[in-house]
């Protein structure tokens, strides 16, 4: 199959990770790389990929699940939202079986609530014309790579007059995530991992800061393991040949430097950035997309009232320390034993992005 069997070459994979050790050697300290895409953590356990590295380079997993990242407040909100007469509730499908504080999404349309799957938030416009007198929200999670196509869902409802479709904004930005976590110091990092998805929109420009302020090399990958492999080369020599840390794109034939300019200008059209919650790291600045005053009547949250319940954290989950990459999930007392993917206690466990669904599935700790 054209452009997929060409990166996934055995004898490729083999040379690639020979090269990796051979330039491992030449350092004794541990080198630890993060991504911060739940499709490359999947994409790495998938390919074995780990089993491949020498044993002073680790590769982690940060918070590149937007499931995952999702605080409880948020999800309690949607489910409050559930509960209203005459409420439909659009939602991509890995966000059904997170748990809230006491319920899910899941658990309310067993109860009744009209909850809908879609695979595109275009689909609730035409859920909306056809239930006029119902109020549809959509349940906007993601990062930059959704976020301009629930800008088009706004513009598209605003050009058709819609007055009863709403967003429940969620949407995050990554690399302010990634400066979050070096000025934690939770844990070192050596190198990133770039997303490559949410680069196709975004370019290597939001990445520059990480290199200039933090001196880390930034690397932006495909998902195919000669991808993984020739990415994760590319970072291991910034790192160990001592050069001046770059942002350098591996996954050239996705990504441009300038990114998605039509898709940006959209994006900033209809978002602008504030500070917003990300579960176990906190309050990140400018880290958020939130609906500007011109497009307010399409925000939920600010037309449609609803109490909501006193946010609680399950105290046994550690899904935020797993997002922080402090701990992983083996480490939880719950992993395997109570937190299974039929039933998850925490949201790492539900997305297939999420860590603890990868490690479950392709793991051996």
């Amino acid at each position: 199959m054209k452009y997929i069997d060409e990166f996934r070459d055995k004898k490729i994979c083999q040379k690639l990770s020979e090269e990796i050790r051979r330039i491992a050697r030449n350092t004794k300290r541990e080198v630890v790389l993060m991504e911060v895409c739940g499709t490359h953590t999947t994409a790495i356990f998938r390919s074995g990929i780990r089993s491949l590295m020498p044993n002073n380079i680790r590769l982690l997993s940060g918070p590149g699940c937007p499931v995952c990242v999702t605080p409880n407040r948020y999800l309690d909100r949607a489910i409050a939202y559930s509960r209203l007469p005459n409420v439909i509730i659009c939602t991509f499908g890995d966000m059904i079986k997170v748990p809230g504080s006491s319920s899910s999404l899941e658990k309310e349309k067993s109860n009744g609530a009209d909850i809908r799957i879609v695979y595109s938030p275009l689909e609730s416009i035409k859920i909306s014309k056809e239930n006029p007198n119902k109020l549809v929200i959509f349940l906007g999670v993601g990062f930059e790579t959704t976020a301009p196509l629930v800008a088009s869902t706004i513009l598209s409802s605003k050009e058709e007059g819609l007055t009863n479709l709403f967003i429940l904004s969620a949407h995050k930005l990554i690399p302010p995530a990634m400066m979050a976590l070096l000025d934690s110091k939770d844990i070192a990092i050596n190198g990133f991992i770039c997303p490559g998805h949410v680069s196709t929109i975004i370019g290597i420009e939001p990445y520059l800061p990480i290199v200039e302020k933090y001196g880390i090399p930034s690397v932006i990958i495909g998902f195919e393991p000669i991808d993984i492999l020739k990415g994760i080369l590319m970072l291991i020599k910034q790192i160990v040949n001592g050069v001046q840390p770059k942002v350098e794109i591996q996954y050239k034939r996705a990504v441009r430097e300038e990114g998605n300019p039509t898709a940006q200008s959209l994006m900033n059209k209809i978002f602008k950035k504030g500070d917003t919650e990300w579960r176990g790291v906190g309050i990140i600045p400018e880290s958020g997309l939130f609906i500007r005053e011109e497009y307010s009547v399409y925000d939920a949250e600010r037309n449609i009232e609803v109490c909501v319940e006193e946010t609680k954290e399950h105290p046994d989950c550690i899904c935020g320390e797993i997002l922080r990459g402090v701990k992983i999930p083996s480490e939880c007392s719950m992993f395997r034993k109570v937190c299974t993917p039929l039933n998850p206690v925490g949201p790492c466990m539900v997305s297939s992005e999420g860590t603890c669904a990868a490690y479950y599935r392709y793991g051996k700790e």
